[in-house]
């Protein structure tokens, strides 16, 4: 019966192996949820095989997909049923498939929070009653917002703060300041607290964005991955934690302005868009950095 299921899911579809899958992405884009590396380190992180698939066109590849069963490669949903949901945190990233421009191609296998690239390309999504939070452009701010923003950066500097680069620090140090900012934000341990330093490590050439500083002591920590594709650049902000007797200087707010104005001057000097996640769009301060945008699920 699951064989026959198998069969049904996937008809239309072959089986490829990382190697065309990494070429498919590249040739098509995708995103940080989909990324050839991502995919490979993280599924090997949970000792869940990757089933690779690819749609063709006679002997053009069309469209490639990482699958763990019925659903996409590093699912929520398959890390929970075997019990291992705190493995690891992508929180609610943009699903970014690699697919031709002028393809439309049946997916069967579940996931959320497809992009708004993929809407066309992928028969039969539904619209997901969340949409996605992506930062706005620098000259979309207004310039209240903008003078606001550098005076709050201007004070803390002049309070003995300082901003220095995630990859100035070793992975465990970057776990050791996460979890316990996090935990002194929330009161409670940021998901997979246990595998932090093995996560960051495998995720390392990933890892961009600030950690900021005051008086030698960590105070706010954004955990950002980035990845370049063909046509664009794909980063999302997974979460993040401060110190909370710092408030006064707003350091959270401080961070998402120095961390969102970098991404931006980095991807317009490559000439490519930015589509900086702040995952769902649930929160109120999302949409003080972002604008809305739909997304779908399968």
């Amino acid at each position: 019966m699951l064989n026959r299921l198998r069969v049904w899911r996937e008809r239309g579809w072959t089986e490829i192996d990382a190697t065309a899958y990494a070429a498919a992405w590249q040739r098509y884009g995708g995103s940080v949820f989909t990324h050839p590396v991502v995919v490979e380190r993280l599924a090997a992180l949970a000792g869940i095989p990757v089933r690779y698939l690819a749609c063709f066109s006679g002997e053009q590849l069309l469209a490639a997909i990482p699958c763990w069963g019925p659903y996409l490669a590093l699912s929520k949903e398959v890390l929970k049923k075997r019990r291992q949901r705190g493995l690891f945190d992508l929180g609610n990233a943009e699903v970014i498939l690699p697919i031709a421009a002028q393809a439309c191609v049946p997916v069967r296998q579940r996931m959320r929070y497809v992009s708004e690239l993929n809407a066309g390309r992928i028969s039969g999504l539904r619209t997901q009653p969340e949409g996605l939070a992506l930062a706005r452009p620098p000259e979309d701010y207004t310039k209240k917002f903008r003078y606001n923003q550098r005076r709050e950066l201007r004070l803390l500097e002049e309070a003995g703060g300082q901003a220095r680069q995630m990859l100035d620090f070793s992975p465990g140090e970057q776990a050791a300041m996460y979890a316990d900012l996090f935990r002194r934000r929330w009161g409670f341990a940021a998901r997979g607290a246990e595998h932090l330093g093995e996560v960051f490590a495998l995720l390392r050439e990933f890892m961009t964005g600030a950690i900021l500083f005051r008086k030698d002591q960590p105070i706010a920590i954004q955990i950002l991955y980035r990845v370049e594709a063909p046509a664009w650049i794909s980063l999302e902000y997974i979460n993040g934690g401060v110190a909370p007797e710092t408030r006064d200087f707003s350091p959270g707010s401080v961070l998402s302005f120095i961390n969102t104005q970098n991404a931006w001057a980095e991807a317009r000097a490559l000439g490519k868009p930015l589509r900086y996640s702040f995952g769902r769009a649930d929160r109120e301060y999302k949409d003080r950095w972002c604008h809305r945008v739909p997304a779908y699920q399968v």
